[in-house]
């Protein structure tokens, strides 16, 4: 399992995480969502040991990650941004990973070596952005860690790829138990794989949640009558999030069970009243204009 207690970083004056405290059970596929600058990288690189908290703690079954190189070996970070030895190949790059990973596989390797498109003698210089991710999520795979982090996992890969990349993860996770953690703003990605989500935002994390839940916690309502009544007489009814009308038409955002919300509404007597399902993008825009962030911002 992963926890982290009070977990606080800051670079010089900026506080990137501030005290967030956590867990996030093994064998899930967690997507980390949030807005530009929330911290989603600091994170994963604080998970991944390659920085040190400035306070509280980052652990896995109990051990702290950072200088604890046993633990790190069951490990396997992709950043954002990759560096890769100009001068190296993937096979090269192979050599020196099953020196590194006790648990690396060769037969592993090789069965991905067939699955994607790149010549594993190619120089990485000669690599688009792309193929270099794409090498990394071979390399990482086959080093067959216990937990794989992502940071914007799916970036520059063409659409075949990235359901050949999705179909191995989710294979990893049925077959060997890995935990994956996906850091994205690629939410409508995170939708279709994800099992649990966690919102950060300023440092902290607003929610976590199993998607399945989530997306009956929140209600999305079309509500039409004549006339329409105002704001507050839904407000009496169900706790709103967010109202748009227009004319004898409203749409209305509430916590709560779809189901529920609409039988509670159904008291206004409405021409229409029907729940349709929100997005994972759409809870997200939702729960970030709570706390006054501007969506249009956000990169999707």
């Amino acid at each position: 399992m992963i926890q982290s207690e009070n977990l606080t970083k800051r670079f010089n004056n900026t506080l990137a995480l501030d005290s967030l405290t956590t867990s996030i059970e093994d064998g899930k596929i967690y997507g980390l969502v949030g807005s530009n600058g929330a911290g989603k990288s600091t994170f994963l690189r604080l998970l991944a040991g390659v920085y040190r908290p400035t306070e509280g703690r980052i652990m896995i079954n109990g051990e702290d990650v950072y200088e604890n190189p046993a633990l790190k070996s069951e490990l396997f970070f992709i950043p954002d941004e990759i560096y890769q030895m100009p001068g190296a190949s993937m096979d090269s790059l192979a050599k020196i990973y099953s020196s590194i990973y006790p648990n690396w596989s060769a037969s592993r390797y090789a069965e991905l070596v067939k699955r994607f498109p790149i010549p594993p003698e190619r120089k990485l210089s000669a690599c688009s952005k792309g193929m270099r991710r794409q090498i990394a999520i071979i390399l990482g795979l086959s080093c067959m860690p216990k937990y794989l982090l992502l940071d914007e996992a799916f970036d520059g890969l063409d659409p075949v790829i990235r359901v050949a990349v999705r179909k191995i993860i989710a294979d990893d996770i049925l077959e060997r138990g890995t935990t994956v953690l996906i850091a994205s703003h690629n939410l409508r990605e995170l939708e279709d794989l994800c099992d649990q989500v966690g919102l950060l935002h300023g440092g902290k994390i607003l929610f976590q949640k199993e998607l399945a839940e989530l997306q009956q916690d929140f209600a999305k309502i079309q509500f039409a009558a004549k006339p329409l009544p105002d704001k507050a007489a839904f407000e009496q009814l169900v706790n709103v999030i967010s109202f748009h009308a227009s004319g004898n038409v409203a749409e209305i955002v509430a916590h709560g069970n779809p189901h529920e919300v609409e039988h509670k509404l159904s008291i206004l007597n409405p021409l229409l009243c029907e729940s349709v399902p929100l997005t994972l993008e759409e809870i997200f825009i939702t729960e970030m204009e709570a706390v006054g962030y501007d969506y249009n911002n956000v990169i999707f």
